[in-house]
């Protein structure tokens, strides 16, 4: 999956969803890469975090090769809830890396052992509270408004993280390369002298939405084949 993902981004990623009709379902603003420049691509392993490290050794038990540990410990900020015993397991269980919707702890070992684990950030405290275990901890996780599962793939880079079906991936990554493509040309006509105004014949579609105000610029671009909001 982090080849498929490879050439692309999360933005890309993002305006394929809006332009095939896929639920866009992001992480809340803030969740990056422990190490500047991490990616990470692969099948949601969820887990809900109760104050114990033992669902997350329960969830490798039955983790495939490439997944992704998605972490519901509910956007918490008062407790770190994995560490580099955390991600040393995980790739000792062939993960491709670590999704967490709260903190982190152990910055400086988690950045040696090299595996992508993305969160909110850093804070020394560890759990102190053991919370009663809901029956669908390894079977989904809450990151943000979204509820995610193996269902799910889940994808992030230095703009964030995205949950995408597993069942309509593919459709996305090709209408992605699709939108990279035309942005792509795009910016070298920009290089080379030819404004994104003229590309995208602004001063018509400023005429046309003159004659009909619910002339939108998105209908515009629809109209011209360009890719700029979608």
């Amino acid at each position: 999956m982090l080849k498929a993902f490879a050439d692309l981004s999360t933005p890309l990623v993002a305006d394929a969803c809006v332009r095939i009709g896929v639920p866009l379902r992001a992480a809340p603003p803030g969740i990056g890469a422990v190490a500047p420049g991490h990616r990470i691509a692969g099948r949601v392993l969820p887990a809900r975090h109760y104050g114990s490290v033992d669902v997350f050794l329960e969830a490798f038990g039955r983790a495939e090769q490439g997944d992704v540990l998605v972490i519901d410990n509910g956007g918490r900020l008062d407790e770190a809830c994995v560490g580099d015993l955390a991600a040393l397991e995980a790739e000792a269980a062939g993960l491709a890396g670590l999704v967490v919707w709260g903190l982190h702890r152990d910055t400086p070992e988690l950045a040696e052992i090299g595996l992508p684990v993305f969160s909110y950030g850093a804070y020394p405290p560890g759990p102190v509270r053991l919370d009663e275990r809901e029956p669908e901890a390894l079977e989904s996780a809450r990151f943000g408004p979204h509820l995610v599962s193996s269902e799910d793939l889940v994808i992030g880079d230095e703009d964030g993280v995205l949950f995408v079906p597993a069942g309509r991936a593919g459709e996305v990554l090709a209408t992605a390369r699709q939108i990279r493509q035309t942005e792509r040309e795009q910016a070298r006509r920009i290089r080379a002298g030819e404004t994104l105004r003229g590309q995208t014949a602004f001063a018509d579609f400023l005429a046309r939405r003159a004659d009909d105000p619910s002339y939108t610029f998105r209908q515009h671009l629809r109209r011209i084949g360009g890719a700029i909001e979608e």
